[in-house]
């Protein structure tokens, strides 16, 4: 099972930010009027190493200090709302669990996804609360796939609504045209013979990767209004929108920008050579 980490994270910022407030308004003007009895109390409790100062500082200890719950409240919430608000309205990271979008990404890079371009929307609920821009063919986006809607997963934007999207014999069409590929290699890997080609697709010019033992599966689809057709770069290798459907817009999680680590597993060095925008 996923580890819902947003929902995590409002409730650790609300949880914590209401036990700061609810003692500032409930408990902290007692516990101030207590250190304000005890310095009546001993006059001379600012005078350090006196008698007086001792016997204040150990009953303001006993009977003014603040609850554990709260010192741990006040010490992360400042910490977690920045987090909070930098994850959940402006850039979040994300890893790579697929092969899906080879060559563009590989499994392992770690990724930066921009929350805001495609709209502010709130976290868990993911309701857009502000719009911006729409998603454009060719933008690498995050988003949840309508069988898993607990999920991220990333794919390019081929299909914008109302645009028909076919591929015949593994060529690419948008709305009856063709689009572009440049045919650069064919890479023999064990059984398979990947043919790598660099595509144009609106205003992206990215690689693709397919695999030549592999059949085509052609297909003719129209975008219905408010969704969008997925694929990855990995034509023969990825589940996507040919496999469970078109990507409804309120499932947008954001756009993915730039890769800013490369980490294979726990054990191995994190390297950082393919650090860069993503085409």
């Amino acid at each position: 099972m996923d580890i819902d980490f947003p929902l995590i994270l409002v409730i650790l910022v609300f949880g914590s930010g209401l036990i700061w407030l609810l003692d500032a308004i409930f408990l902290a003007p007692g516990r101030r009027r207590v250190l304000a009895q005890l310095q009546g109390q001993y006059p001379q409790w600012q005078e350090e190493g006196s008698s007086q100062a001792i016997k204040y500082q150990a009953r303001a200890a006993d009977s003014a200090r603040e609850p554990v719950v709260v010192e741990y409240a006040k010490s992360f919430f400042p910490v977690l709302l920045v987090v909070f608000v930098l994850r959940s309205f402006l850039v979040e990271p994300f890893q790579i669990p697929s092969s899906s979008m080879v060559p563009t990404l590989e499994v392992g890079d770690y990724i930066l996804v921009n929350k805001y371009t495609f709209g502010i929307r709130l976290p868990v609920v993911r309701t857009k609360v502000m719009a911006l821009n729409e998603p454009q063919r060719g933008d690498v986006m995050v988003f949840f796939p309508p069988h898993m809607n607990d999920t991220y997963f990333i794919k390019r934007v081929v299909g914008l609504p109302g645009d028909t999207i076919s591929y015949r014999n593994k060529q690419l069409f948008v709305n009856g045209q063709e689009v572009p590929q440049e045919m650069l290699a064919v890479v023999p890997e064990g059984a398979s013979r990947y043919r790598m080609g660099l595509e144009t697709l609106g205003e992206a010019r990215h690689l693709v990767q397919e695999d030549e033992s592999r059949p085509s599966r052609d297909f003719s689809v129209r975008v219905k209004p408010g969704h969008y057709f997925m694929m990855g770069d990995n034509r023969d290798n990825s589940s996507d929108s040919r496999v469970w459907g078109q990507v409804p817009e309120k499932d947008i999680v954001g756009k993915a920008f730039a890769v800013w680590m490369h980490w294979d597993s726990f054990l191995s060095i994190p390297s950082f050579d393919r650090v860069g925008l993503i085409e």
